[in-house]
């Protein structure tokens, strides 16, 4: 109250009581509140006023009932998966105040401008490999309860090293939307993608053609695998299982085609649904063998991101159902770029294979020259 009082008197240029020509007006008596603060509680806090109400301390915020400290900590627990109702539980035994939903919301809505920054970010790096997949999550849209795809891009970029490069929520999962993801990379810099890595999913497909165009595309092998084991039955699972891995377990494109081959021929007779998904599919799931082999068991398949999803619905399982689609996209990137801040320390792919391949392919001669020896 001491330093209150100081900084009201500096405010208006004169201490109580005294007159003064530089004075700038007049105090207004003072008001209580509570603030909770690193080392507890301080019940009844008087806070001076001035007349034209123009005072405002340095010490805490108008309205806030939290030290910048407490918010930090009350904002972390929340990031990390703790109930609102376990946040209010620590902040009561740790200060004696509790903690309530909506001073979360209100904590929450700090991050607006950081993540709106990080959206808003130019790419300077170069991010050979994409990969695109989306999650659902329950939101308030349009004042509905419904299941909102949560649309998510992730880069390898140019040293190895994985990074988020966009999270969006679309009511569904449609083809305008990822359009919309992709267009916005675009113009904030993506550049020289080889590769999309996805699930086959007809939007992403149709917008990886327009906006990417002349970029190679890989069905997720997990995900193909699975189409085509669900025309098989339980019995026969297994087997086919392993014939199918059998497939995907060689480096050279030619014999990988030769066993899709003989499986085809194989099962045919016994299981022609499991085979027609399995012809249809199996060129686009096969595209990860144009690429270097060092490269094959990290971009044949979207692992990478589902574990990025495990996380995501983890930490945001004690909202339930996000308020509003702002909310959704707030939290889920905040946590997305939690998560994300280890994959800087762990290089994800060596890349010199990459480039060596392109040398090759643009017909550089020192490369020319080693491919034919």
């Amino acid at each position: 109250e001491q330093i209150l009082a100081e900084e009201m008197t500096e405010h208006l240029g004169a201490p109580r009581y005294r007159r003064s020509p530089s004075r700038r007006g007049q105090r207004n008596g003072d008001y209580e509140r509570d603030l909770v603060t690193g080392v507890g509680a301080l019940q009844q806090l008087r806070v001076p006023r001035d007349r034209e109400g123009t005072f405002q301390t340095e010490l805490f915020e108008r309205y806030r009932r939290l030290t910048g400290s407490v918010e930090e900590a009350v904002l972390e627990m929340y990031l990390q998966g703790v109930s609102t109702r376990k946040v209010a539980a620590v902040t009561e035994a740790l200060s004696g105040k509790r903690v309530g939903k909506d001073a979360v919301s209100r904590i929450t809505a700090r991050l607006e401008k950081q993540v709106r920054a990080w959206r808003e970010r130019q790419l300077e790096d170069e991010y050979p490999y994409l990969y695109l997949d989306a999650t659902y999550l329950k939101a308030n849209w349009g004042g509905r309860v419904v299941s909102v795809a949560l649309l998510v891009a992730v880069g390898v970029n140019a040293a190895g090293y994985r990074e988020l490069l966009a999270v969006e929520a679309a009511p569904e999962e449609q083809a305008v939307a990822w359009q919309n993801l992709l267009r916005g990379l675009v113009d904030r810099g993506l550049r020289t993608v080889q590769l999309v890595i996805s699930d086959d999913h007809e939007g992403i497909k149709a917008a990886v053609a327009t906006e990417l165009p002349g970029v190679a595309w890989q069905r997720c092998v997990v995900h193909f695998e699975r189409n085509v084991l669900a025309h098989v039955p339980e019995q026969a699972k297994e087997e086919v299982a392993a014939d199918l891995r059998a497939v995907f377990a060689v480096r050279r494109r030619e014999t990988a085609e030769t066993l899709a081959q003989q499986f085809s021929a194989r099962l045919r007779a016994e299981f022609p649904g499991a085979v027609e998904v399995f012809d249809h599919g199996i060129t686009e799931a096969l595209t990860h063998l144009d690429f270097p082999s060092a490269h094959h068991r990290r971009i044949r398949t979207t692992n990478g991101l589902e574990r990025l999803f495990q996380e995501l619905k983890r930490r945001t399982r004690v909202v339930g159902v996000f308020p509003n689609e702002r909310s959704l996209v707030v939290l889920t990137t905040t946590v997305g770029l939690r998560v994300s801040e280890e994959w800087a320390l762990r290089r994800y792919l060596e890349m010199e294979p990459l480039e060596v391949q392109r040398q090759i392919q643009s017909g550089a001669p020192q490369f020319t020259q080693l491919s034919r020896r």
